[in-house]
């Protein structure tokens, strides 16, 4: 059975969808459209590249993320460093090395571009912090007069993942008729993680055809959401930098908590996360295995009982109601 999917984001705690992953092909599902945030953007785009969920697991699970800790050995510097490099570079860290990761991950794959997958297979949220919207790409590049197929996929993932004030923004300049009668300096758009303003776009693949909704003619969409009720962790303020951590990890997930205690749909995996941060990259191998089983376990247990909806159908009202019978 085929099923679209969504990945939430969650920074170093996406090792727990590699497992969710691995899980549901286990059951006997097969993986149509993709789309991800932030870390989720990370799987979405190797399962669209390729990868199946033992060989993304096998690769996330051995990879030491503190390697995509980056940055010059002048913003090394103890205290000033740092505070230079978010002043000057706008994040701690540089971002780059995270998409030479991925864009070495997809070129085995032969992927390099959008223009390598099909059509609409794959999907990655990202925030316009100069324009204040959610940019879905590839397709809504072409607002900044880009085209969508010649784009590469690594900058996309990292646009994604570009946690704020901790990776460096990826900046944009707008081409064509976009950047008509801008200065360059209103050319330019940063661009941020797109948990800022949509952490689980669990509605992107929602769509009604021919004025009918009908779910057994459509392929179903499930979820995957991290959940962190298991293991609340306090933040521990003690200069501005860590205060700063506390507020992009207060922004990156505190918006989603009161989906996670109302949420009814029986479309999502919910994945604990046991309590690990968003942006702790220094994890142990320890935590490493427990999320990867965490999403294993979260993946068998929602695909035991998971059950599609029963068919059903919602017509449009006619645009020219009949009128009364002669």
């Amino acid at each position: 059975m085929e099923i679209n999917a969504v990945f939430e984001g969650g920074g170093v705690k996406g090792i727990a969808l590699a497992g969710a992953v691995e899980a549901t092909e286990r059951a006997g599902r097969t993986f149509g459209r993709v789309a991800g945030t932030s870390s989720g953007s990370i799987i979405a785009s190797l399962l669209a590249a390729g990868y199946s969920g033992e060989a993304m697991s096998r690769v996330i699970r051995r990879t030491p993320f503190t390697s995509f800790l980056t940055r010059g050995a002048l913003y090394n510097t103890a205290f000033v460093g740092p505070a230079l490099r978010v002043l000057l570079k706008k994040g701690l860290y540089s971002g780059q090395a995270l998409e030479a990761w991925i864009r070495g991950l997809l070129l085995e794959q032969g992927v390099v571009t959008f223009r390598d997958l099909p059509r609409g297979k794959l999907r990655v949220i990202t925030s316009d912090i100069t324009n204040g919207r959610i940019v879905v790409l590839p397709d809504d590049l072409v607002l900044y007069g880009i085209e969508p197929a010649s784009f590469e996929v690594a900058k996309a993932v990292r646009m994604s993942c570009s946690i704020p004030y901790f990776f460096d923004p990826v900046i944009l300049r707008l081409a064509g008729e976009a950047a008509r009668g801008k200065s360059f300096s209103g050319q330019l758009v940063y661009m941020v993680d797109g948990g800022v303003l949509s952490n689980f776009p669990l509605w992107l693949f929602d769509e009604k055809k021919d004025g009918f909704q009908s779910p057994e003619h459509r392929t179903p969409t499930i979820g995957y959401q991290l959940i962190g009720k298991t293991a609340p962790q306090p933040h521990h303020i003690t200069g501005p930098f860590s205060m700063l951590e506390a507020m992009v990890e207060t922004m990156l997930s505190a918006h989603d908590e009161r989906y996670i205690e109302t949420d009814k749909f029986v479309r999502t995996v919910k994945i604990p996360t046991l309590g690990i941060s968003t942006t702790e990259f220094h994890i142990t191998q320890t935590q490493t295995d427990a999320l990867y089983k965490a999403g294993i376990a979260a993946g068998e247990e929602f695909f035991a009982n998971y059950r599609p909806a029963p068919p059903s159908y919602t017509r449009r009202a006619p645009l020219h109601p009949a009128g009364p019978r002669q």
